[in-house]
């Protein structure tokens, strides 16, 4: 799969509209990219090519004159030599299939969503390889420690693209890659698709902590034994180890339980003081994916009979209406075990 000729207009389409597909489209115009990008909302479209700017999730950033909205999938995709996925994990099948009659075969396809499909339990490549049908090996995933709000203010950035194909990771590297968006190749796909879902569910239990006042001691603990739920359930999977010591393994995980920008550690900070679920979510206003990765991982762990004893108590708080202060208490309170054993 090569691009096309340099010399001529590059094309790229994002799907969808959100903080991080609008970051990303801006990181592709400010490369030179004619950007296209998809939103079904043609109230959003608007505010993007009249205002260049989305009011709705990054306000007061004024994006590239070379990226322009549109609500026609058709249109996002015509002629794209890169189509880039950023949809939500339980939007991301709707999306392809939408995506997949106007997909030209040589059109490198990337995605940048951290999760896993709710009722199958399937990584987001695979759903792409189903609804596009094309080989795994020819999708690129992209992850690592990258908040929108960062990006889009061009403030210095590394993440990892992984594919299993060298060469198509090199090509989304090269159309990704400036002064202040630097990015790493792996071939381990699953590690960074794993890495990536999980360490949302432990930004839900760094927020829970902080909320509840606990320290910096019990966060540190919170973050190191999730690096390791990380490590168990991807070398379950078939993961290299080595992943979850990079930028999409403990990078990615320090960034999102520690930064203010995290939706998911703000999601667990209000949930400390016991407000319902279904509240936090619709005063977020946005798809927390660390909630729904809960879900999933809970039966992964089952599936892989992985020992995951922060995910499942997470998830009888989201879930079964236990109390995070209980939870705590249940964690510290598991019977003594070896550091190093229970990473293996």
């Amino acid at each position: 799969m090569t691009l096309s000729n340099p010399s001529t207009t590059k094309i790229a389409a994002v799907l969808v509209a959100g903080s991080w597909g609008t970051a990303l489209a801006s990181v592709l115009a400010n490369n030179g990219y004619q950007v296209k990008l998809w939103t079904r909302s043609a109230e959003q479209a608007e505010g993007i090519n009249q205002n260049h700017e989305n009011s709705k999730f990054l306000p007061g950033v004024k994006l590239p004159e070379l990226l322009q909205a549109t609500t026609v999938m058709k249109h996002a995709l015509q002629d794209a030599e890169l189509a880039l996925f950023v949809a939500p994990s339980g939007a991301m099948r709707e999306v392809a299939k939408q995506a997949a009659p106007f997909l030209r075969s040589d059109t490198l396809v990337v995605h940048a969503t951290k999760g896993f499909e709710s009722d199958t339990l399937k990584r987001m490549t695979t759903v792409l390889s189903e609804e596009l049908a094309r080989p795994i090996d020819q999708l690129v995933v992209l992850s690592g420690p990258s908040h929108a709000e960062e990006v889009i203010l061009k403030q210095p950035t590394t993440v990892v693209v992984a594919s299993t194909d060298i060469q198509a990771a090199e090509q989304a590297q090269d159309a990704l890659m400036n002064t202040h968006f630097r990015v790493y190749t792996n071939n381990d796909v699953v590690g960074v698709e794993v890495a990536g879902a999980i360490k949302n569910i432990i930004a839900l239990g760094a927020g829970l902590s902080d909320g509840l006042q606990f320290g910096d001691n019990a966060k540190a603990a919170l973050l190191t034994r999730g690096l390791a739920e990380i490590g168990r359930l991807g070398a379950a999977m078939g993961a290299n180890p080595l992943t979850f010591a990079g930028l999409a393994g403990v990078g990615d995980l320090v960034v999102t339980c520690t930064s203010k920008h995290s939706r998911n550690w703000r999601a667990g900070y209000m949930l400390a003081d016991g407000t319902p679920l279904d509240e936090v979510l619709t005063r977020m206003g946005m798809v927390v994916e660390g909630v729904r990765t809960t879900r999933a991982a809970f039966d992964l762990a089952k599936q892989y009979e992985v020992e995951m004893p922060i995910t499942f108590q997470l998830y009888e708080v989201l879930f079964a209406n236990k109390s995070p202060r209980t939870a705590v208490e249940h964690l510290m309170g598991r019977l003594r075990t070896h550091e190093i054993e229970e990473i293996g």
